[in-house]
Formats: structure tokens, C-alpha cells, sequence
């Protein structure tokens, strides 16, 4: 495995391979995603030990959604049997994937715990819904705070895991080490990531304004909340496909570790 330093224009190709791979299998990807998303809701629902449970499959979801962009990108339909032949696939197993989970967990939980330092734990409470942010606090500035401290402590956060799982699975580093090569690829390569970054905020802007013109030319208020919810989780799933390719060009693999990923077709 190698890093590949990738220029700051690289950043847009990336967005536009995950919105363009998406729409080549556009029921296969959200359904997947949404999958995903309704299976760790439910896992969320169990009292205290739940949203950590969560938190612990998030990196394991992030693999599954990159294995199925890797099969569109063949021409492939992905199936939700992805999640569990990606699993098997790897060169570790599971365990590896579990223990990836777990540091993010606790990396949360850390991250969490700070910004409650910051607003007394304001933001904490209603993240994890014991407070309604309407009546979490008569400050509204210190909830805020608490909300700001935790959005700059859980980037670096992101970023450590931004490659982890895909390094796990299909070059077999160590959790811990695939941490570290993760955050020195984003680094190595901020440019990139700051224009992909930019321009993810431009086309979520973009769609945005295009939602509210609707709603206005069609004069149905509602439109605006439906449309903004719907166009938020598909957004949200072009995004997590666009991922993949910036894995793809951050790390070139030797030629054994190239046959790996086919072993989940």
C-alpha cells in the first residue's frame, strides 16, 4: 500500500464520480442506504447501550456502501448481501471491523464529553434526546457553543476514520494503524479534501435553492419541508458514495492486494 498525492482539483472529480455512480444505480445505492440507516435507528431504540451499539456499526456501514460504489462501478447491481459477503471478504474478518467501531465509539463518546465541558453538557443532552434544543437551554449562545466546540473536536475525529474501514478490509492494516495513515492521507492531500468539501457545499446550496423555488412556484409550503428531508438522505447518500473514490485515488495497492476486492462479486 502506498499513498498517492492527488492534486486540489481532484476534490470536484470525486463529487462528480459519486453523484455520477450513484445515478447509475440509484435504488440500489439508497435502498442500501437507507437499509443501513433504519437498521441503526433500530439499534439506537434500546435504552443506554443502544446509540453506543450504533455508533459501533457506523464504520462497518461506511464499508458496506463503499463495496457496493466499487460493484455500480462495474456495472453491477449491489444487493444488500454486500453488507455481509464485504465482511467475509476481508482480509481479517469482522473482528478488526469491530474494533474499528468500538475506537469510534469511544472517540464519540470523548468528543461528546468536551463539549459538554464547554456548555454543561447542553448539546450533549440533546444529541443523545433527553432535551428538545427549543427547551434545552435559556442561553441559546451557550448551546451553540457546546455544539461548535463538538463540530471542531469530531473533524479530526472524521477524518481518522474517513479511510480506516476501507484500509482494514482491503489492504488488511490494523485498526489503530489504519487510523493513522487515514489522517496522514487527508493531510497529505487537504487540498483535495477542501475543494471536496467546498463543492459538496455548493451542490447541497445549489439543490437547496432549487427546493425552495419549487415550493414558491408551486405555492405548496409542505413541498419545502418533504423535499428538503428527502433531498437531504439522497444527498447524504451521493456523499458516502463519492467517499470511495477518494479512497480509490488516495492509496495505490499492489497487485495481490488489488484481487481482494473482487473477492466480494
Amino acid at each position: 500500500m502506498k499513498l498517492q498525492i492527488v492534486p486540489a482539483r481532484t476534490g470536484t472529480l470525486w463529487v462528480r464520480l459519486g453523484i455520477q455512480t450513484f445515478f447509475k444505480q440509484p435504488l440500489a445505492l439508497a435502498g442500501l442506504f437507507f437499509m443501513c440507516m433504519a437498521a441503526i435507528s433500530i439499534i439506537s431504540l434500546v435504552p443506554i447501550l443502544g446509540s453506543i451499539a450504533a455508533m459501533v456499526f457506523l464504520p462497518t456501514m461506511a464499508l458496506a456502501l463503499m463495496a457496493a460504489t466499487l460493484e455500480a462501478t462495474k456495472g453491477k447491481f449491489p444487493t444488500p448481501s454486500i453488507v455481509l459477503s464485504a465482511l467475509r471478504a476481508g482480509q481479517q474478518g469482522i473482528r478488526p471491523m469491530l474494533v474499528l467501531g468500538a475506537l469510534y465509539a469511544v472517540g464519540f463518546m470523548v468528543v461528546l464529553g468536551i463539549s459538554a465541558l464547554v456548555d454543561g453538557g447542553e448539546f450533549a443532552r440533546v444529541f443523545l434526546g433527553s432535551h428538545v434544543a427549543e427547551e434545552a437551554s435559556d442561553e441559546p449562545l451557550r448551546l451553540q457553543a457546546g455544539m461548535l466546540a463538538f463540530m471542531v473536536l469530531h473533524l479530526p475525529l472524521s477524518l481518522a476514520f474517513w479511510h480506516a474501514p476501507a484500509l482494514v478490509h482491503w489492504h488488511g492494516i490494523s485498526p489503530g494503524k489504519s487510523l493513522f495513515f487515514s489522517l496522514v492521507a487527508c493531510w497529505r492531500n487537504k487540498g483535495a479534501y477542501v475543494v471536496f468539501g467546498l463543492t459538496w457545499f455548493g451542490v447541497l446550496l445549489a439543490v437547496g435553492m432549487v427546493v425552495q423555488l419549487l415550493a414558491v412556484l408551486l405555492d405548496q409550503p409542505a413541498f419545502l419541508g418533504v423535499g428538503a428531508f428527502v433531498i437531504t438522505l439522497l444527498t447524504t447518500c451521493m456523499f458516502l458514495t463519492s467517499i470511495y473514490f477518494s479512497f480509490r485515488d488516495s492509496f495505490a495497492a499492489d497487485e495481490v492486494e488489488e484481487k481482494t476486492p473482487d473477492a466480494i462479486e
